[in-house]
């Protein structure tokens, strides 16, 4: 009868919601063998000294419908992945390959993924899409912002090409949305990353590599997501005993700038149905 009760409480609850790992062992080896991520630390990330936790809740990143929250220290990010077409392909279609793909390429630019979250029990919330029932754990690529003097001077650029489809933009020459959301649409970097034909080299092959695993899972829409910082920043970047210098800083070649570089949202993939009907649209 408890359990009942208990089943029936979070069942009518809106907002509040229990939540599980999802492949809990998987997540595990990749924070612990391939990225070499203390787990005492992981787990303090997520603690407040004094409270038993305590998320901070972050603006609007995109046009998804997920909700942000960085951990107490910003190490990481917490997304919620409220559309199933996105959170099936991720967890059915995409993890496994995503895995064996950080074991293999451990300089990879794919974001790092720490825990896949998930509601174990259906709530009122989820069915109506008050409460997300998925949620991912990511790396914090802009950690060290936020303790950094010149952080107002640190510029970001979600990019992907300028002549992608964009409902908010090509549906009826975009006569259904604001000028202001058509102008968030899509970043342009306005100038060259200056770096050495080492690093470029370098760089060119870690995406054809992590660009070649999305192709193959049909994935769609996933960008690169560009920092420029100034090269006099203050911030101290998230380090891990395994790490990529895309991810601490890449010194431009004229000693200017840093760069920091992950791919993000690789979440659509071509077979699903709203991806159909987007393709159906676009012909």
């Amino acid at each position: 009868k408890k359990r009942l009760l208990s089943r029936i409480i979070i069942f009518l609850a809106l907002f509040q919601r229990t939540l599980a790992r999802f492949r809990e062992d998987l997540f595990e080896s990749l924070r612990i063998d391939v990225w070499e991520i203390d787990e005492d630390e992981y787990r303090e990330s997520f603690r407040k000294p004094g409270k038993r936790s305590r998320l901070n809740p972050i603006g609007d990143l995109g046009y998804s419908g997920s909700t942000f929250f960085t951990t107490p220290n910003s190490k990481f990010l917490i997304k919620s992945v409220p559309r199933r077409f996105e959170y099936s392909f991720f967890r059915d279609d995409m993890l496994q390959p995503y895995y064996e793909h950080m074991r293999s390429h451990p300089s990879s630019l794919l974001v790092r993924i720490t825990d896949f979250l998930y509601t174990p029990y259906h709530t009122l919330g989820g069915w109506l899409g008050l409460a997300p029932t998925h949620h991912i754990i990511m790396e914090n690529i802009l950690f060290g912002k936020e303790s950094d003097l010149r952080s107002r001077e640190w510029e970001t650029y979600d990019l992907k090409p300028s002549s992608y489809f964009f409902p908010e933009r090509d549906i009826m020459n975009g006569a259904l949305s604001s000028d202001a959301t058509k102008e968030r649409l899509i970043d342009e970097f306005n100038d060259k990353v200056r770096i050495t034909s080492e690093e470029y080299s370098e760089l060119k092959g870690i995406l054809e590599a992590d660009t070649e695993l999305l192709e193959k899972a049909n994935t769609v829409d996933y960008s690169l997501f560009l920092i420029r910082i100034p090269a006099s920043s203050t911030a101290q970047p998230m380090e891990s005993a395994r790490t990529s210098a895309w991810r601490t800083g890449v010194t431009s070649a004229d000693g200017k700038w840093k760069y920091r570089a992950v791919i993000l949202d690789f979440f659509w993939a071509k077979h699903k149905l709203q991806a159909q009907a987007m393709t159906g649209l676009v012909q």
